[in-house]
């Protein structure tokens, strides 16, 4: 089945840094095949969008995803992205407490306990 990926280079993004937020850009497009700049410019999108939030962490950035955010497909506004990266992640990563988070949601940070 080569030629075509059942997740979005968007979806496998948000898992990368779903399972680690302080992932480089150089690290998430060697991970999924793509370029630096293909890394860069879905991270740009993910962050205008607010489904990432980007965090200066000394020379490096932390990424923090918007999980209590719906789907961006107009039809499907449920369930969460949280959700779903729970669905795909397994128990990989686990969503943690944070601020604006709607109660009840998970919200993904770098943290693990």
């Amino acid at each position: 089945m080569a030629g075509w990926s059942f997740l979005t280079n968007h979806a496998r993004v948000l898992l990368c840094i779903a399972g680690d937020p302080g992932a480089r850009l150089r690290d998430i497009a060697a991970r999924l095949g793509i370029t630096e700049r293909s890394a860069y410019g879905i991270v740009t999108e993910l962050t205008a969008a607010g489904y990432v939030v980007k965090q200066k962490d000394g020379r490096r950035n932390r990424y923090q995803i918007q999980s209590h955010l719906p789907l961006p497909e107009p039809a499907s506004q449920q369930p969460a992205i949280g959700e779903v990266l729970d669905v795909l992640a397994g128990d990989g990563a686990r969503p943690q407490p944070g601020a604006g988070q709607q109660p009840g949601a998970g919200q993904r940070s770098g943290h693990r306990g």
